[in-house]
Parts: structure tokens; sequence; C-alpha cells
């Protein structure tokens, strides 16, 4: 059984080779071109499913499926990294995510750049599960939340770069170049991580359990495919049954596996550490609430204010940029703070943030209350998830970080995932079917004055959820930190 409480002696080491900073410098490179990749599609998107004259369903999972592989495969390649090793392992990843991009430039049918889009979320996977693993062991428990702040810090960064960048890309040079501009990025990234990397010593070559990763996937993969398709086009439909019913069948077979296994592909007696379990729960939660309110207010500042969609993301930007900054600041008070105390500071300056937006939230709400709400939520945020994933990982032994970290990117990104999904069903929950295409579609302006009403009453129901489960995460940081 692996404990994840605070060891007797630091439960990480100082890696021989390149000094941390070099290190973070590899990582934070890889991760972010990864996120900005995803961003820079998010854009693109329309163009490029114009390029091949594909329909609704097919321009769905060239998103989805990325998102859905991704989630996925992240235990499972934090498990491969512990028996294989976090150096090969990753720069595998970075490999396999530069060739996939160089290839879905040259994709003949939209299927086949689905399938391309499919392999870079393997990679993708490969480098979040190692990404934040590799840092851990290389600045050691004293220092761990000084490189996880810039870490942090810079990633917040990629809404500001992807947006942009997929939208010139798109434009200017085609769409080929939104996956061909990660290709020469991603081979300097990778001649950087071979010089840079340490070579550490991979843990026991214990099987991996296929069984337990095949199960995994399958009620995982039902789970985001509901959350998605359920959110936006409806919980009826055979997509979002289809799912559900996998995640309702497969987790209880997966979880008897895993107790029963010689070699399990997650530990569970992990979350009988109360440390451990209430860490996770409080990231949980905050990264629901996060994604979940500026997705809100983007959508309410076009359908409200009648922004544009290019108008709306530049009104959200105080938001990241905020997070971009406090972040670094809540890495470097670690060393003079306890981390759990961060991170229980950090949740509850973004509780504030989303009480602000849900006080305030009016058809005549002044800009400078929205944005003061992203603020407040963006900077508690930064300084919350540098304490909490510096108090998780200081305290696991070096040769479980692999598998830990996968587990942690999993239940953040599933909160990404029932974050959105949640804001989307509750803000629209008011409107008739015809509205919330319209909405949909970008064409809020057609709204009646009554049906904009309805609209608020869903915005106070969505934040009303966002707010209890930020809530949920501040009073589960705060009690980790009592139990400290």
């Amino acid at each position: 059984m692996v404990r994840v409480s605070a060891p007797a002696e630091p439960a990480l080491g100082r890696p021989e080779g390149s000094g941390p900073w070099r290190v973070l410098s590899v990582v934070t490179l890889g991760t972010l071109l990864l996120v900005v990749n995803m961003t820079t599609l998010n854009i693109a998107l329309p163009v490029v499913v114009g390029h091949f004259e594909a329909g609704a369903f097919a321009s769905s999972w060239l998103v989805l499926g990325f998102m859905l592989v991704q989630t996925s495969l992240l235990m499972v390649c934090g498990r491969m990294s512990d028996v294989f090793g976090r150096r090969h392992m990753y720069l595998f990843g970075l490999a396999v995510f530069t060739a996939a991009n160089l290839l879905a430039g040259f994709a003949p049918t939209i299927e086949v750049l689905i399938a391309l889009r499919v392999l870079a979320a393997f990679g993708g996977a490969v480098l979040l599960a190692n990404g934040t693993a590799i840092i851990a062991h290389a600045f050691g428990p004293q220092r761990l939340s000084e490189g996880l702040g810039v870490y942090f810090g810079v990633l917040t960064a990629a809404p500001l770069i992807g947006p942009s960048a997929g939208g010139f890309l798109a434009e200017a040079a085609g769409w080929q170049w939104v996956f061909w501009f990660n290709v020469p990025i991603g081979l300097i990234a990778l001649a950087w991580a071979a010089l840079s990397l340490p070579r550490v010593p991979p843990g026991a070559r214990e099987p991996i359990d296929v069984l337990g990763a095949v199960l995994l996937f399958g009620w995982l993969g039902g789970l985001i495919l509901t959350l998605s398709e359920g959110g936006s086009h409806g919980w009826a439909t055979p997509v979002s049954l289809s799912g559900a019913a996998a995640f309702g069948l497969l987790l209880p077979v997966f979880a008897v596996r895993q107790r029963r296994a010689r070699h399990p592909l997650v530990d569970v007696t992990l979350f009988s550490d109360r440390h451990f379990s209430l860490a996770n729960l409080a990231a949980f939660c905050n990264n629901l609430g996060r994604v979940g309110s500026v997705l809100l207010v983007a959508l309410f500042l076009q359908a409200v204010n009648g922004m544009t969609p290019a108008e709306a993301g530049v009104a959200v930007l105080p938001g990241p940029i905020a997070g971009m900054v406090a972040a670094p600041i809540g890495g470097f008070l670690g060393r003079r703070v306890h981390s759990r105390t961060i991170a229980a500071a950090g949740s509850a300056t973004a509780t504030t943030g989303m009480l602000v937006a849900l006080l305030a939230l009016d058809e005549d709400t002044p800009y400078t209350m929205i944005a003061l709400s992203l603020i407040l939520v963006a900077v508690g945020s930064g300084v919350f998830t540098t304490g909490n994933t510096s108090a998780v990982l200081a305290a696991v032994p070096s040769e479980r970080l692999g598998v830990v970290n996968g587990l942690r990117m999993t239940l953040l990104n599933v909160g990404n995932v029932m974050g959105a999904a949640l804001c989307l069903m509750l803000a629209t929950s008011a409107l008739a079917a015809a509205d919330r295409r319209l909405l949909y579609g970008g064409a809020a302006a057609s709204l009646s004055p009554g049906e904009l009403g309805d609209l608020i009453t869903g915005y106070h129901r969505a934040f009303t959820v966002l707010f209890v489960a930020s809530l949920i995460a501040t009073f589960a940081s705060l009690t980790n930190r009592r139990l400290s």
C-alpha cells in the first residue's frame, strides 16, 4: 500500500545531471506546445471542417476524440512512466505528438485527420502524465512549489497564445499550418529534452494491468462522452445514453479488478489517506469551478452584452493574465508557508470570485464587476493549484510519481469536462430547444427580452453550482490543513 502523507524523510530526491530550472524549461516547453495546440484548433475548427466539407458529427469528433483519448490514457501513461522511466516516456510522447501533427497536415480525409488527432492525444497524455512528476523529482520537496508556480504560470499563458495563433494560421497560411507549426517547435523541444532530462532509474518492472487499462478506457471514455454530448446536444441522445451505459457497467467491474489484481493500474488504497483524498477532491472542485466560470462569462458577454466572440475572448483575458502572475507568487510563498495553507487561501479567494459573479451578474452589470470576478477566480485558482499540487506530490515516493500524477491529471480533466457540461446545461435550462440552438449557433442577439431574462436565471443557477463546488474545495483544503 502506498501512503502519501508527509514522510519522515523527503520522498523526492534531487536528480543527477541537469539543474532543476533547466529541467523545468524542458517540461514547460513541451506542455505549453500541447496546450496551445489544443486551443488553436478550437478557433480554427470551422476552417478545417470547411476544407473537408465534414458534417457535424465528424467535426465534433475532431475535438472530442482528442479529449476522450487523452483523458482516458493519463493514468495508463503515468503507470508506464513509473515502469519504463520518465525520461524515455517523455521523449517518446513528444516524438509521437510531433509526428502526428506533421502527418495531420497531409491528411486526405477528415477520418484520417481524426485518427491522427487521436495519435497526437496519446502523445499528449504521455507528456501530461510525466510533466509534473519530472518537475517534482527535479526540485525535491523543499523547492517544489517554486518550480510548480512558474510552470503553472507559464501554462496559463496558453489561452493568450492559442486562439490568436489559430485564427492567424488558418486564415493566412492555410489549415495545414494549424498542425505544422507544432513540428519545428516540437523538434526543438525534443532535442532540448534529450540534452537536459536526467537519467533517473525506473521503478520495479512490474507488469502493467492491461485488462484494467481497457476497463479504465471504457468507463472513463463513456463518462466523458456523456458529459460532452449531454451538455450540448441533450442527455437522451443515443450517444449520451451509450456513454452512460458504458460508464455504469464498466466502472464497478474496474473497481473490482483493481482490488483483486496483483499489480493494479490504480492503487485504490491511496484514497484511504485523508490528505490525498481531500487534496484531490479540492483540486477536482476547484477546476470544475474555474473552467465553468470562464465559459459562463464568455457566453454571458455575447448573449447579454452583445459582444462578438472575438470581443468576448479579449474581455475574459484579465483572468488568465492575473492567474499567470499569481501562480509563481504562490510558488515562491511556498518556501515560507505550508503548501496546504497556500491551497486553502487560494481556494477561498476563488470562492469569493464566484460569489461576486453570482451576486452581481445581471443585464446591467458593469464590466468592471465581471472582470473583478474573473481576476479573483484566476488568482485564487493559480495560487491554489500550486499549493495543492505541491502538497500531493511532495509526499509521494519517487517511483510512484507517474501513476499519482496521472490520477491527479485525470481528475482535473474530468472536472474540466464536467464543469463545461454542467454550465451549458444549467445556463440554458430555462430556454426552449430552439432558443438553445440560437445560443449555441452564435445568434444570441435574436433572443427576446423575456428569453434573455430566462437565460440570466440559468446563469444564476449555474454560478450557484460553481460557487458550491468552490466552497467544497475551500472546505476540503481547510480540513486538510488542520489535519497536517
